[in-house]
């Protein structure tokens, strides 16, 4: 299934009620002042969508940012939100391509079926001339029973197995973050990267706005000499941007992905944990 969508598909749909559109945006990091992307919202939004809080929506029981939450805190906040089971899923952010995956990604990982993600997002949107409203949203409860797609999600033990058998990780911060020749954002976190993982920031799959054509991104991941058939796990700083490069490889067909959900935070924090750094 090819997860991107474009506005004229997703204004077809738009009046369906089994149909749900939802705002993933996070702000943008290292941005000072901070961006509050709710109030954003607020102020204009595709017709009837929803907010959806990444940060809230993520486990409070842990330090490490970005972690998923359980079954049954998921669904639990799915029904408030109005996603229910057997629901056709979009989701977009207001700029770019950097939080929206990581919705897509949740929602594939917790059981839902038909999640997209609008390519583009509400810039491409508003481009196609289509109309825009401002306010809350307030959907009927629905009921969504998550059930977790285990091989979806590694933990830190199967990501250290994956290290000891030389399995493919792609990591999507920037390069220099990888090489460790500029900072970790999080204040004590030294930068460099896993034994072995492949540099694929993010921002490489992304060309105007929008994430690249399946034709792009393929040559893309064969120039780094990833095979597509091949199990492969994805890693980032939190966990957010890891979501865009799962993304691009569900685009492409990759065979086998998983996403490292405490990345680059928890695997640096371990004092046993191997780090390298390149110039």
């Amino acid at each position: 299934m090819n997860p991107l969508v474009t506005p004229t598909w997703l204004a077809a749909r738009l009046q369906d009620p089994n149909t749900i559109v939802l705002d993933a945006t996070l702000p943008p990091v290292g941005v000072t002042p901070p961006v509050d992307t709710r109030p954003r919202y607020l102020e204009k939004h595709i017709p009837g969508a929803v907010f959806f809080d990444i940060e809230e929506l993520s486990d409070p029981s842990t330090p490490l940012p970005h972690m998923l939450p359980t079954l049954e805190d998921f669904s639990r906040s799915m029904l408030s939100l109005g996603v229910g089971d057997n629901m056709t899923i979009v989701v977009y952010e207001q700029e770019g391509v950097f939080s929206a995956p990581r919705a897509w990604w949740m929602l594939r990982t917790f059981g839902a079926q038909d999640v997209y993600l609008l390519n583009g997002g509400l810039r491409t949107w508003i481009e196609a001339g289509l109309p825009t409203e401002s306010g809350p949203v307030h959907r009927t409860a629905a009921s969504f029973h998550a059930t977790l797609n285990r091989d979806a999600i590694k933990d830190l033990s199967q990501l250290k197995d994956e290290l000891a058998k030389h399995q493919q990780i792609l990591d999507a911060r920037s390069a220099a973050r990888f090489n460790g020749t500029a900072p970790e954002p999080r204040p004590g976190l030294s930068s460099g990267h896993m034994p072995g993982a492949i540099n694929v920031p993010f921002t490489d799959l992304v060309e105007e706005g929008r994430l690249k054509t399946a034709d792009k991104l393929r040559e893309l991941f064969l120039a780094k000499d990833i095979d597509l058939q091949q199990p492969i796990t994805t890693t980032c700083g939190s966990g957010i941007t890891a979501a865009v490069i799962a993304l691009g490889l569900e685009v492409v067909g990759a065979q086998s992905v998983s996403l490292y959900d405490g990345s680059w935070t928890e695997y640096a924090q371990q004092p046993e944990s191997v780090i390298e750094k390149s110039s």
